[in-house]
């Protein structure tokens, strides 16, 4: 995917239709946690990569080209309690979602990210810690025409009463709607344009969160081992157990939709429309992409701009996004 006709052009030509421009990490930058499922104590650093290279993982406790595996939706290899990337070498890295989530929200089109295990660290289970370790880095402006993916027509895939769905419009914009029994969770819907922050204030701070029995179910079958209340929300009946409490009303259905995000930036570009989940997950939004990408007449390649983003829905209000959702 490129734009070798207007790449050759300087960036000050093309000012008159605000082009935004393709970004990556002013240095390096290391972190170190634990997995959430495998919790083994991890070493990360983000590391800057050239104009299209999209992001890609290096294992640094593997030796030779095995270790590398590209960002992208082709190479999920396994969605059932988080993102896992794996290639064709059989190497794999888990939880991927909350740091490209951070890195979708960021901006940060090129970067590589290297590990020393299977597993990026679930920090405080959200993005905000990578969304701070991107801005204490430094972001750099490579000023070359930043590439996204217009979406021409609908895309829907549904499952068992979950819709993951992809609409053309203008600038980037999500929907979420859940619905637990969970009286304390019940529902919520939120619908926001990512623009002008809206990543970082909005969504970044939004943990991951589970029920009281089902953590316990994972822990007696091997996974969540490094799952704690530092590193997400748990439900136990009508309480959180978390002291602080929430950090939004609706932590819980924005958590849902920056994983969506997290999960679409897997497409290799910003999605230039509008997404839409109801009671989704990674699975689905996987399988999104892949009928997005079946059909050539659902997607076109072009240039995002300042326009399209100032032009970005501002969000609706919770009520008018379950009417929304209710509607569809």
């Amino acid at each position: 995917m490129g734009f070798p006709e207007i790449r050759r052009q300087p960036i000050d030509q093309l000012n008159e239709v605000k082009i935004d421009t393709q970004k990556t990490l002013k240095s390096s930058i290391c972190c170190t946690g634990v997995g959430l499922h495998s919790g083994a104590k991890v070493s990360m650093v983000l590391k800057p990569a050239e104009v299209d290279a999209g992001i890609t993982f290096r294992r640094t406790d593997i030796g030779g080209k095995g270790a590398v595996i590209r960002a992208h939706w082709k190479n999920v290899v396994d969605t059932r309690l988080c993102t896992v990337l794996g290639n064709s070498d059989g190497i794999t890295i888990g939880t991927v979602e909350h740091l490209m989530a951070a890195l979708a929200g960021s901006r940060i089109d090129n970067a590589e990210i290297e590990i020393n295990g299977p597993e990026i660290p679930v920090m405080d289970g959200s993005a905000e810690p990578f969304v701070f370790l991107i801005e204490c880095a430094g972001v750099l402006d490579q000023g070359v025409p930043r590439r996204g993916i217009r979406i021409l027509k609908p895309v829907v895939v549904e499952e068992g009463g979950a819709c993951a769905a992809l609409y053309p419009g203008k600038g980037s914009t999500v929907g979420f709607e859940i619905k637990f029994d969970s009286a304390l969770v019940g529902r919520q819907a939120i619908s926001l344009g990512l623009v002008n922050g809206t990543f970082k204030k909005e969504l970044s701070r939004a943990r991951t969160f589970g029920f009281l029995h089902e953590v316990e179910q994972l822990w007696a079958n091997g996974f969540a081992l490094g799952g704690s209340l530092d590193n997400a929300v748990v439900v136990s009946g009508d309480k959180i157990l978390n002291e602080d409490g929430l950090r939004y009303d609706d932590e819980f259905v924005r958590h849902k939709a920056l994983d969506a995000l997290g999960d679409l930036f897997m497409a290799g570009a910003p999605i230039i429309g509008h997404y839409e989940g109801r009671c989704s997950g990674h699975a689905l939004t996987n399988r999104l992409l892949e009928a997005l990408f079946a059909d050539p007449e659902n997607w076109c390649e072009d240039v995002v701009t300042d326009e399209l983003e100032d032009e970005a829905v501002s969000g609706l209000t919770e009520g008018e996004a379950v009417d929304l959702a209710a509607s569809a």
